[in-house]
């Protein structure tokens, strides 16, 4: 089991690629298609010990979090305010505008997940300082989904609306104000639109919660879900390594940031003498340089 206050969670070392491809493949194979199917996401984490916080529990700092989550409404508003000359096309309702703002590093109650484990390790070992143990979560979110009694798919924008509701929340706006969800928290997979070539080169989704007061796998402990979480350990020893082979498979800033800004960030890295990137932020599933982990 994992420690660090991860209690609950199951924690796995690997020290090699295809050590972690080996145990996030399913045993089993799906009973519709035959074939190997995940019902898992993944995300980076650059140290062992951080919590799976987001960018708006971090947006007061991480100790304590979640000190400006209040703020949520007014963060939004006024990205709605000063956005609209540089978005190519405007978005169709105020889920869309979450997600923009989330992708372009707004701070936002969204977490950043990928469907892919390689995606999430390249992530894991680009962020933290060096010296220090890395951690690829996996999430299966179709227990999530069970506990909360939500359909076995992620939703799409335009279904979020409806799903609130039937929970007595009218709107985003209103879940925004809460200070506290109460009796109707739950949490849920969002694919995401796809804004641009970013998002669809890491495969990337969220989740959302209703509870705005507690880090994601405190709320899935409280629920009893803590099972749905996994934490595979990249020991620090072996993260130059793993980078390596990251490498060699084309799974890097070119390849998951297409445009000029990923072909810089990987000429950056590749002939550093260290062969990462060099800071200690938590880098973003959607945004070369961000806070968010993916």
């Amino acid at each position: 089991m994992a420690t660090n206050g991860f209690e609950g969670i199951e924690e796995q070392r690997v020290d090699s690629l295809g050590e972690l491809l080996d145990l996030v493949t399913p045993r089993e194979h799906d009973p519709v298609s035959g074939r190997i199917r995940d019902t898992s996401v993944y995300r980076g984490s650059g140290a062992s010990e951080w919590p799976l916080l987001t960018s708006l529990d971090r947006l007061g700092g991480a100790h304590p979090p979640h000190t400006k989550a209040h703020l949520e409404e007014h963060v939004l508003r006024n990205f709605i305010r000063y956005s609209r000359p540089f978005l190519r096309s405007q978005p169709g309702d105020e889920w869309e505008l979450l997600v923009s703002a989330q992708h372009h590093g707004v701070p936002t109650r969204l977490l950043d997940w990928s469907y892919s484990p390689l995606i999430a390790a390249h992530f894991a070992t680009l962020a933290g300082p060096a010296d220090t143990d890395k951690v690829v979560w996996r999430l299966n979110w179709r227990l999530v989904h069970e506990h909360f009694q939500l359909p076995p798919v992620a939703f799409l924008v335009q279904d979020l609306d409806a799903m609130l509701q039937a929970r007595g929340i009218a709107s985003l706006g209103e879940l925004m104000t809460r200070p506290h969800p109460g009796e109707s928290r739950f949490v849920c997979m969002l694919d995401p639109p796809a804004l641009d070539d970013r998002i669809i080169a890491q495969s990337a989704t969220f989740t959302i919660s209703t509870d705005k007061t507690r880090s994601f796998e405190q709320i899935l402990g409280e629920e009893g879900l803590s099972h749905a979480l996994t934490r595979f350990l990249i020991p620090k020893e072996r993260l130059n390594y793993v980078r390596d082979q990251l490498d060699l498979c084309a799974l890097d800033e070119r390849k998951l940031f297409p445009d000029l800004d990923g072909v810089a960030a990987q000429l950056r890295r590749y002939y550093s003498p260290s062969g990462r990137r060099g800071d200690s932020a938590d880098p973003g599933i959607h945004r070369a340089e961000s806070g968010e982990a993916g």
